[in-house]
């Protein structure tokens, strides 16, 4: 082939793929996660990568800038098919840019056949049609969770999330984090107090959502630019900056609600926080992990109550690792009923990312075998295959060493992958029926009978 007709074989950007020590990772992750959602009785779902475009237009996107529509490359004799068939209408489809509006399809689809309050978890790959840029891709998977219900939903699920979440990153020790709460109805309802018209409300919300990457003096521009008033935009700031103890947060909104009779809804986002935040303490999250911000906006207009922003302390510059909120009425887009819910999501592959850039995690071994069988001589290979049956059957993981080269490249190719231990059995252990096992990182070498090796290896590696 002339260098010029050369296939590109690198990958699109924006779409990652991974070596096997990160891919390791990003499954121990996914295991964890996974154990944690199914403790509190989360159930696992699929939905399809492709959905229609209308079901991802229909509330509550990000723009459609993001959505990555697809159209299947025909010839023209199918082409005409397809515009016959309305494909570039109502069957025009997209991959799906997130997990909570393709759950609010899925619910219409098998409202029969699921029982309510219902809680699933998804750890899909999602798609955003978006520049890509250093640690933002257009392809990563998100571990998600939500609960829907028919009619009302307890406030205690709200309560939940945080729980969730603060075990998740408990149990893969990336360090201190923080739960920030907040509620849309408190911000709603403190922009009207201070004038803002109905319709300019969502967008403030958006404004504001962005005050962390953008700044003070450029919200305070952003708010100008929508006819906010300097005085009403000094009120938010001031509003927003309010912190102290979660209990002094809550006791200056509760002294905010007496006086501001006119706004129902803030005393309803007040009252709704203050029993999530009992229901998080009730659930024994430490008080560390958690607080009540009032900048947290979170910018989807789905999202109607409590909202949640996790931060990685010392590491705020990589943003929230973990978010959500309660919706009232995206299920009910499509079967005009309603429906509320709450979920979380964590953009593993995102997190992934910035993680190991941060040197916050370090990638695993590149295999999971625990233990390599070297190959000393071939008429022995008999032996190599028990006794590497044997460890697999004591739940130990092995690779036997099919290929006849030095000892020397055998513990290379081992270390190179990561495998700490090496079986040794030449013809006069074979005879003895004994092995020695060679420690690569100490050098140190024991001699254990086959009879016990399994147990010696679980004891080294435990």
């Amino acid at each position: 082939m002339a260098k010029a007709d050369k296939i590109n074989f690198s990958t699109p950007s924006g779409f990652p793929e991974f070596l096997p020590s990160e891919k390791r990772l990003e499954l121990y992750l996914l295991d964890t996660i996974r154990r944690v959602f199914e403790s509190y009785g989360f159930t696992p779902i699929e939905t399809p990568a492709v959905e229609r475009l209308e079901v991802l237009q229909a509330k509550g996107n990000q723009g459609d800038n993001i959505i990555y529509a697809i159209d299947p490359i025909l010839p023209p004799n199918r082409q005409a098919e397809r515009d016959k068939a309305g494909e570039t209408g109502s069957e025009a489809r997209a991959l799906k840019f997130d997990q909570t509006v393709p759950l609010a399809a899925y619910i219409a689809r098998h409202l029969n056949e699921l029982t309510f309050p219902f809680a699933r978890y998804q750890m899909d790959v999602v798609f955003r049609g978006e520049r890509a840029k250093d640690g933002r891709f257009r392809q990563f998977r998100q571990c998600d969770i939500d609960v829907v219900a028919r009619r009302e939903l307890s406030l205690l699920y709200d309560a939940q999330m945080p729980a969730i979440i603060s075990e998740i990153f408990e149990a893969v020790n990336i360090g201190d984090f923080l739960i920030r709460i907040n509620n849309r109805k408190i911000l709603t309802g403190f922009f009207k107090s201070v004038g803002i018209a109905e319709n300019k409300i969502k967008s403030c919300i958006g404004i504001i959502d962005n005050l962390e990457k953008i700044g003070e003096v450029k919200v305070k521009q952003e708010l100008e630019k929508e006819g906010i008033l300097a005085e009403q935009t000094q009120k938010i700031i001031d509003f927003i900056k309010i912190d102290g103890t979660v209990d002094e947060v809550l006791d200056k909104l509760k002294h905010l609600a007496v006086n501001m009779p006119e706004a129902e809804q803030f005393s309803l986002g007040v009252a709704e926080i203050e029993t999530v935040i009992a229901g998080v303490r009730n659930l024994g999250v430490a008080e560390n992990r958690f607080c009540i911000d009032l900048a947290i906006a979170r910018g989807l207009d789905y999202y109607t109550g409590t909202v949640y922003e996790t931060t990685l302390l010392g590491h705020e510059a990589l943003g929230s690792i973990c978010s959500g909120g309660r919706y009232e009425e995206l299920v009910g887009t499509f079967i005009g009923e309603k429906m509320p819910g709450v979920g979380i999501s964590i953009g593993l592959t995102r997190l992934i990312s910035r993680l190991l850039k941060a040197g916050i995690l370090n990638t695993l071994a590149a295999t999971p075998a625990q233990v390599m069988v070297v190959n000393m001589q071939e008429d022995l290979m008999p032996i190599y295959l028990n006794v590497s049956q044997m460890l697999r059957k004591a739940g130990i993981n092995v690779i036997t060493s099919f290929d006849k080269r030095g000892l020397g490249k055998q513990f290379q190719l081992a270390e190179k992958q990561g495998i700490q231990f090496c079986i040794i059995i030449g013809s006069e252990e074979a005879a003895a029926q004994k092995s020695s096992l060679k420690d690569l990182k100490t050098g140190e070498q024991v001699e254990v009978s086959l009879e016990n090796l399994a147990v010696e290896i679980k004891k080294i590696i435990a």
